[in-house]
Formats: C-alpha cells, sequence, structure tokens
C-alpha cells in the first residue's frame, strides 16, 4: 500500500483550515484517512498555534516509506524534517532551472517579468 502524507481542506469559504493526514495514494483528497497527523492553520497569528504537528508519527510513516505531498514538503522543512522525496524535489526544480536558463528562457514570473519590454502606453493608463 502507498501512503502519502498530505492535507485535507476543511474549514468554510475564504476561511481555509487543514488537516494532515496519512492516506492511500487512491483515496480523493478528502477520502479515508489512516491516521491523523496534525492540522495547519495558514489564517491564525500566532505561529505557534498556526502548525500543530505529531512530529513522532509524521517521522515513523516517513520511514515507512510514506511520500509528502509537495505543499507538506515545504511545511516539514520549515520543521526541521527531511525526507529523500524533499531532496529529489530539489533536485528536480534544479534541474529545470538550469535547462530554461540555457535556453534563455525565463524561469520564475519575476524573471518573465523582467524579459517583458515595458510599454509607455501601459504606464498611462
Amino acid at each position: 500500500m502507498a501512503v502519502r502524507i498530505r492535507m485535507m481542506r476543511m474549514g468554510r469559504r475564504h476561511r481555509p483550515f487543514f488537516r494532515i493526514n496519512a492516506t492511500d495514494v487512491r483515496n480523493p483528497r478528502n477520502g479515508t484517512v489512516l491516521e491523523k497527523l496534525g492540522h495547519y492553520d495558514p489564517i491564525e497569528k500566532d505561529a505557534a498555534k498556526q502548525l500543530v504537528l505529531n512530529l513522532d508519527r509524521v517521522k515513523y510513516w516517513l520511514e515507512k516509506g510514506a511520500v509528502p505531498s509537495d505543499p507538506m514538503c515545504d511545511i516539514l522543512r520549515r520543521n526541521g524534517l527531511t525526507c529523500k522525496y524533499m531532496e529529489d524535489r530539489k533536485r528536480r526544480t534544479d534541474r529545470s532551472r538550469e535547462l530554461c536558463r540555457k535556453a534563455g528562457k525565463p524561469y520564475t514570473k519575476a524573471e518573465k517579468l523582467a524579459l517583458e519590454p515595458v510599454d509607455d502606453k501601459k504606464k498611462k493608463k
């Protein structure tokens, strides 16, 4: 069974709240859960209350081969956890950035905006 650590969206419209769960890959986002690992409230002002995570259980699932989703990789990295999937993701982004630079294409939105010519007519409006 392939396990993924991902977030389940809860809350109401314009007020997101996420539960962090270990789920089977084949289940939908709000499907059945193997284990609840914590929750994430992006609007909470207090940083201590914004993310509540059971780090022991997260480490357990990562050791068992669970793959965190991309947003979960970022959250786990901010909390000092690393796994081989995070390193693979960084390697892939570095590789794609390198290929874009060789081709002379912008990689980020800021680079794209820097390459666009500034039109005086657009500034006046």
